[in-house]
């Protein structure tokens, strides 16, 4: 029995993920200013009317395009905690989808991209300070961890300097691992990392 042609909803959903996924490529490369209505719609092969019937907007079609950014890690114990931490590194080092790469690359240029960053970032700093409950600054340290890792993503991703493009990702987490465990196990510097100079 010969299978039935695709459903008017099939053919539009078909079209929307290709303009979906055409969005996504141009705002990674070019950022969110950069970015017009019609080479969208060039990319995916249609109507740049198209483009604005299904998403009403080049701001709706960036919001629906760049909704990829990781979620926060579970809690977890500490040395669980390292371990996650470093294994997403080594993921966006291996190449970020997309929508993220898009995100980044306007987040200081489109104010609302800034907004998106700031709360998906927050709720990875929340996540983090979650798992550091013996941490009287929990969320300070989450948010020197994330800060962190994302100026290394932004240096190897985006500007492609050398020694990060050039370092297997492993050797960048190892180099890591001894800051970052630092900053999720408060008691690690305890002993006399806060204590401030000896005196005369």
């Amino acid at each position: 029995m010969p299978t039935p042609p695709p459903s008017r909803a099939d053919r539009r959903r078909a079209t929307e993920t290709r303009i979906l996924d055409r969005a996504r490529e141009l705002f990674a490369e070019r950022g969110f200013d950069r970015t017009t209505i019609r080479a969208v719609a060039t990319a995916a092969g249609v109507d740049p009317a198209l483009v604005m019937q299904y998403f009403g907007s080049k701001r709706e079609l960036f919001t629906q395009a760049v909704q990829t950014l990781p979620a926060p890690p579970a809690d977890l114990g500490s040395d669980a905690l390292v371990d996650q931490l470093l294994g997403t590194l080594g993921l966006k080092l291996g190449g970020l989808p997309e929508g993220a790469l898009a995100m980044m690359r306007s987040m200081l240029t489109d104010p609302a991209a800034a907004e998106y960053v700031r709360d998906a970032l927050g709720r990875q700093i929340a996540g983090i300070g979650g798992a550091l409950p013996e941490a009287e600054d929990a969320e300070l340290r989450a948010a020197l961890v994330v800060t962190a890792l994302l100026g290394i993503t932004i240096g190897h991703q985006l500007l492609g300097l050398a020694p990060l493009s050039d370092a297997p990702a492993d050797r960048v987490a190892a180099l890591l691992r001894p800051a970052v465990r630092a900053l999720v196990e408060p008691r690690a510097d305890a002993a006399g990392g806060d204590e401030g100079p000896a005196g005369p």
